[in-house]
């Protein structure tokens, strides 16, 4: 016999439209998952909430919409909903192609879901899709690739320029996870055909959008997880590409605090002449981030060399010294005994890298909480896998 609660759920499919609404608009509160979690009644009736929510989010009304990609976005703290969600490739696809609406008032929530849904591995099916693109939309997106329309919507839409209600910045989450699979890592560190740019490099200026932490974030995460391919790393260091600029430049301190005049000659020509007054990054969770993708460039010999004539030393040395957080004390002396180190012994990339990601795993153990959890009023204004050893964005809660 079903509960009260229950049988609101079974609500979601009935006849008459205003009936689903009611049923909808009641149940968003049993949505979130944690210590209290309600959310085993939408597996009433083998879970047939996730497809009657999955029909509701096509409707016109923009409130049932709102209301069912929120449950949706918070039913995915639950692996069982989340592959049910995940394997749904139609309605990746009608995500995907609803994005760029300039009348969709929902697409940040979408591009939420997106990223919840990226925890699982059938989002891999992204590489498969193919959208639908109007007249209108043909001088945003060169291509009908998915992956390479989200890329082209986050960057060219971070402005509010493609839709005014959305700003896209959940899709870094987004890419942050799917840099977790090695799939994911080829697509961002291999240029495309179709615009002949390697995707990541376009990523790379958004590591100083002060205005946007959750874009700065998910971007410093899909860095650091692209840098697990160790075959790419003389390609990134050297120019056009000189990723060294965007990771070190959000840890440089104002006007080179600590570093004497031969260091800083030798630091990038970006980072040579700071003001005083510049901003650093003021999270230490995306600090940490960045020191792990230096400690990643130390991978290889020619790369630990690159970066001792770059000054990352000093730079990491100085930004040690200012810092009182534990994580990025320890992240600073990792770095600084990879390249302060002997090399007389000659190991193996791939032993080196190891031993790197043994060192993160170690970091990791101090961290109190792996996971990121965002809110809706989080303000923004301020084959083989190694998923085990890339960061895995926290899931996004709407409450």
């Amino acid at each position: 016999m079903p509960s009260e609660i229950q049988e609101l759920v079974a609500f979601l499919h009935d006849a008459q439209l205003n009936v689903r609404e009611i049923a909808l608009e009641n149940l968003v509160q049993f949505s979130p998952g944690g210590a209290n979690s309600q959310q085993e009644i939408f597996k009433y009736d083998n879970c047939r909430a996730i497809e009657d929510l999955i029909k509701l989010t096509h409707e016109k009304k923009g409130k049932t919409v709102n209301e069912s990609l929120t449950i949706l976005v918070n039913l995915c703290d639950d692996s069982e909903f989340r592959i049910l969600i995940s394997k749904d490739k139609e309605f990746l696809k009608f995500l995907i192609e609803q994005l760029p609406n300039p009348q969709n008032l929902n697409a940040d929530l979408m591009c939420m879901l997106l990223s919840n849904l990226s925890k699982d591995d059938n989002i891999l099916q992204i590489f498969d899709i193919k959208i639908s693109i109007s007249d209108s939309q043909k001088n945003i997106f060169k291509s009908s690739n998915a992956l390479d329309c989200l890329m082209d919507m986050f960057v060219k839409g971070s402005n509010r320029e493609i839709n005014k209600y959305a700003v896209y910045d959940y899709l870094s989450y987004f890419f942050a996870d799917l840099s977790r699979f090695k799939q994911g890592r080829e697509y961002f560190v291999t240029e495309q055909e179709y615009d002949n740019v390697i995707p990541l490099t376009k990523l790379l200026v958004f590591t100083e959008k002060w205005d946007a932490k959750i874009r700065r974030e998910g971007v410093a995460s899909t860095i650091k997880n692209s840098l697990f391919d160790i075959e790419k790393h003389l390609t990134f260091l050297n120019e056009p590409i000189n990723i060294l600029s965007y990771i070190m430049s959000p840890i440089a301190l104002p006007g080179n605090k600590g570093l004497s005049d031969e260091e800083i000659l030798d630091l990038p020509d970006e980072l040579q002449f700071l003001d005083d007054d510049r901003k650093i990054e003021p999270l230490s969770d995306i600090i940490c981030v960045h020191l792990e993708s230096l400690l990643l460039l130390c991978s290889t010999r020619k790369g630990r060399e690159i970066l001792r004539e770059k000054s990352v030393y000093p730079l990491v040395r100085e930004l040690h010294k200012e810092s009182k957080d534990e994580m990025i004390a320890e992240l600073c002396d990792r770095v600084v005994q990879m390249l302060m180190r002997d090399e007389a012994e000659d190991k193996d990339d791939s032993e080196e890298l190891n031993e790197i990601k043994d060192m993160l795993e170690k970091v990791e153990e101090i961290k109190d909480d792996d996971d990121i959890e965002m809110k809706n009023n989080d303000s923004d204004s301020d084959d083989d896998d190694d998923d085990d050893d890339d960061d895995v964005q926290g899931m996004v809660v709407v409450c």
